[in-house]
């Protein structure tokens, strides 16, 4: 990880773009000051937290999860069943 002056990254921006493209992630810091930082979209945070399937295996869907409550539904709206 780099850090580079508010002045450097607003001159070479397009370069910093490339080299957090590349998998670098760089610092942008103001008088000394870290204040930002630049890296992938796609690039995880140290010690972040993964959301994405973190409650995997604690229930279970119904089969029928899509028709549950159908007959309900149907009367409220005058539907027979």
């Amino acid at each position: 990880m780099s850090t580079v002056n508010i002045h450097e990254a607003k001159t070479h921006l397009s370069r910093l773009v490339e080299r957090a493209a590349a998998g670098e992630t760089v610092v942008i810091a103001k008088a000394g000051k870290p204040m930002v930082k630049v890296m992938r979209v796609d690039a995880s945070e140290a010690g972040g937290v993964k959301r994405l399937g973190f409650l995997q295996g604690a229930f279970r869907v119904p089969d029928d999860f899509d028709r549950m409550g159908e007959d309900e539904i149907a009367a409220l709206f005058g539907v027979p069943a």
